[in-house]
């Protein structure tokens, strides 16, 4: 009889001990996540310098701004990809400021440090320079010839993403001003434009940790600024890349 007694006690003692040791671990767990900058509290900042900052920062009245437009994006479903093609935003690198100079090159000028040009093209054909990839953190020369690929116009907001999210809806002019805006081209390494694709903020970001909240600011401006809409996954992941944004 005491022996049955001793076992039982024993049984509700482990059974006890371990939620006992199950509760204080998951405890644990949690203050570390936001120790660490894993999880966040509102209203509580995580008392580790930095960790936030991670991911880079922007002016705060362009932060504040960005916020302000987000709220302002509608959530919807993705739009069918039907009828889809890069010629329904115009001729690839139009002149659409009539400058005298394509789009492409015109971004590159502005985008290479130290850019070279071909002589008699009024400093429209780039030749040469060397681009601060903001996307890999890579240093990349361009020199115009069998590389010229190493360096790519990458669109901020994606064609096909536009597309599925409204500009289906535009006119035609509206659409090649969207493919040639500065404001949505970045120059930038060959090889993460085509991992980009045409990927949206919930499935693509620069491996380039401390420059994506300036990459999402630029989204949201750009969405904002045209009425393209979001799907939720992707106003999620705006909302929690603006949250972790540094003000400087």
């Amino acid at each position: 009889m005491l022996e049955r007694s001793s076992s039982s006690y024993r049984r509700r003692w482990g059974r006890s001990g371990a939620l006992g040791f199950v509760l204080p671990a998951a405890l644990v767990a949690v203050v570390f996540a936001w120790l660490v900058g894993l999880v966040r509290v509102p209203g509580l900042e995580s008392p580790v310098p930095g960790v936030h900052a991670q991911i880079g920062g922007v002016p705060a009245a362009r932060l504040e701004a960005a916020k302000a437009s987000l709220n302002a994006i509608a959530v919807k479903g993705r739009a069918p990809k039907t009828g889809y093609t890069r010629a329904q935003f115009g001729q690839a690198w139009a002149d659409t400021d009539r400058n005298g100079c394509d789009t492409r090159n015109d971004i590159l000028g502005r985008d290479l440090a130290d850019p070279t040009f071909k002589e008699g093209t009024r400093n429209c054909l780039v030749l040469s320079g060397t681009l601060h990839d903001p996307y890999t953190g890579k240093t990349i020369e361009f020199r115009r010839g069998e590389r010229s690929a190493d360096v790519q116009i990458d669109h901020v907001v994606p064609l096909s993403d536009a597309w599925q999210k409204g500009a289906q809806q535009w006119t035609a002019e509206k659409r090649l001003e969207f493919a040639n805006d500065p404001a949505n081209l970045r120059s930038a390494d060959g090889q993460a434009n085509q991992d980009k694709g045409d990927g949206d903020l919930a499935t693509w970001l620069p491996p380039n940790k401390a420059f994506r909240c300036e990459y999402a600011v630029d989204v949201v401006e750009v969405k904002g600024e045209y009425g393209l809409w979001m799907t939720q996954s992707e106003h999620d992941k705006a909302g929690e890349l603006l949250a972790a944004c540094r003000a400087e």
